[in-house]
Parts: structure tokens; sequence; C-alpha cells
């Protein structure tokens, strides 16, 4: 949804499945981890990197898991528990099930046609889910010495991983608004100002 439009308790079930459920789970089973010497592999997205617009809400719950990774990475390195971070793209999945709609009173009504298609848009050439557990598990059991702190799996990562790395991140501001209709929905508020 887009920020103006979010329930802020569907925002904070969203943190709870995202973050603080993640949070709640680690604690628990830390002492085993460090006996085990362990790893903990949390499930990031691109997301976290990209102002994926009409969600902010979901984008803001991975980013904060990757903070969280990072931190717990270097805390937990004294004690041989490793932590390694998968910045998902698109993956098929039933992440688009539930219909979005934008509220009567909302900012975007006017391209409710992009919002539509960026509701379903991680599903448009999504890589198999098949494909992208076999690589996340092979990445896992690689030896320590091999192993990475940050995985980049499934589609877009490449595109991401690049521009956010060797481009920076004005790329982003400037393909998404084209892609979702935001720099339509500038334009027409344009000319509406200007009729």
């Amino acid at each position: 949804m887009p920020a103006t439009d979010v329930d802020v308790d569907e925002a904070r079930n969203i943190f709870e499945t995202n973050f603080f459920s993640i949070v709640t789970i680690t604690k628990a089973f830390t002492p085993l981890l460090i006996a085990a010497k362990g790893l903990i592999l949390n499930i990031g997205s691109l997301a976290a990197i990209v102002p994926y617009v009409f969600g902010s809400i979901y984008n803001a719950s991975k980013a904060a898991l990757h903070a969280y990774s990072q931190t717990l990475r270097l805390e937990l390195e004294p004690y041989d528990v490793r932590v390694l971070v998968v910045v998902t793209g698109g993956v098929k999945s039933n992440i688009a099930r539930t219909e979005r709609i934008l509220p009567s009173s909302s900012l975007y009504l006017e391209i409710k046609g992009d919002f539509r298609r960026r509701v379903t848009h991680s599903q448009e050439g999504a890589m198999d889910t098949e494909v992208y557990a076999k690589g996340v598990v092979r990445e896992a059991l690689k030896p320590v010495w091999r192993q990475k702190k940050w995985l980049w799996r499934g589609h877009m990562t490449l595109a991401v991983w690049f521009g956010s790395r060797v481009l920076g991140s004005w790329v982003f501001d400037l393909i998404l608004p084209r892609m979702f209709g935001l720099n339509r929905l500038k334009w027409l508020r344009k000319s509406k100002r200007a009729a």
C-alpha cells in the first residue's frame, strides 16, 4: 500500500512477522547456535535496498532485518556463529495473494492501474522456488571459509546489486517513478494546476 494509505495495525503485523519474530527466535536459539557453531540464515529482500514504491512498510521491515542481521553477525562472530542474509529478489510465491485496493481517500487513485500492477510485480519473471531454495541451501552448506555474508538470489538481484553498488541509489529514484506511474501522476497534477 502507499505509505499514506497504510493501516497501522497491518504495519505492526508486518513488522511482527518480518522482524520481531526473527529477534525472538534468535534470542531463544542463541545458546544452541553457540554450542553448535551454527549459522543464522535470514531471508532479506531487495525491498530493503530499493525504494519499492507502494510497499513502504514491507520495505522498512526488511531493512530493519538487514540492519539487525549485520549487527548480529559482528556480535556473534566471537562465538563462531555465522549470519547469512539472503537478499531475495523475485521468487515464485504467494506474496501477492492478498487483494489490495486503494481507499477512496487515496492520493493515488489517478494511477490505480499502476498500483495494481505493482501489487503483483514481484511475480513477473520470478525465479522458480526450488531453484531459489537449492541455491540458498548450497551457500549455507559451504565450508565456513567460503561462505558469504550476503547472498543475492532471485529475479532482478544482479540489476539491483549493480544499481546500488556501482551506479548509486539515484538510479532507483529515476526508474521506479516511471515504472509505477508516479511520473505520470506528477504530470497529471501539474496539468490540473495549469488548467
